[in-house]
């Protein structure tokens, strides 16, 4: 399979082009700066790689939750090229993507992904590695302060992402020794945007026409 991903639902910023199981990537935090760094970024890729759009099978990109404003900019990207060159197209969650880097770079099997929403609220999804190390997750999205929350049973949790930073003492306080550890600094990227939009095809998921494709928001009437 050769697909291109992107992922700008925060503030990192990263594009991945995965050919037959091999990925490469560019990722830069990089707030308020996706616009003319995500493009470049794909052009870049291709290059390397050797190919121009028309060698490709199919697009991926983050669909959010995050920001309104680079969630966005990922659906307009990935329409425009999806439209251009006639590609399918496989939205992936960021928040199961953020969960995936976790699981492929710190081998965590169990991990709370929560992305900082402003207004005291977290993006958050909970998510556990199967037997193939694909994070899958156990519940619905949901976006909530940290105390209405609705918390996975069990021990052995990780917790990643923005949201850890502002909230993570009321979300230990909640857990009550059943985190590990948690990992703020984390953000969703393109590669593991790339690795479950790859698995969903391998195991029969369809992918979208480029006018099918939709953004997840969460909270509708939020501009940043």
């Amino acid at each position: 399979m050769k697909l291109l991903a992107i992922e700008t639902s925060t503030e990192a910023c990263s594009a991945a082009l995965l050919v037959d199981g091999e990925v490469i990537e560019l990722y830069e935090v990089a707030p308020r700066r996706h616009a003319s760094l995500i493009l470049p970024m794909c052009q870049q890729l291709l290059a390397e790689g050797g190919m121009d759009v028309g060698d490709l099978e199919m697009l991926a990109f983050g669909r959010g939750p995050g920001s309104f404003t680079g969630v966005r900019i990922a659906v307009s990207i990935i329409q425009g090229v999806a439209f251009a060159a006639d590609l399918p197209v496989m939205p992936v969650s960021g928040l199961v993507a953020l969960a995936q880097g976790v699981r492929r770079e710190l081998g965590s099997q169990r991990v709370l992904a929560a992305i900082d929403a402003r207004m005291g609220e977290v993006y958050w999804s909970s998510c556990v590695s199967n037997e193939e190390g694909i994070m899958q997750p156990v519940d619905e999205e949901q976006l909530a302060t940290p105390e209405k929350l609705l918390l996975p049973a069990g021990s052995g949790w990780l917790g990643a992402g923005t949201g850890w930073q502002g909230h993570g003492e009321s979300l230990r306080q909640r857990l009550r020794g059943r985190l590990e550890e948690s990992h703020p600094e984390r953000y969703p990227r393109a590669r593991d945007i790339a690795i479950l939009a790859s698995h969903a095809i391998e195991r029969g998921a369809e992918p979208l026409r480029a006018d099918g494709i939709q953004p997840v928001y969460l909270r509708n009437d939020v501009t940043d």
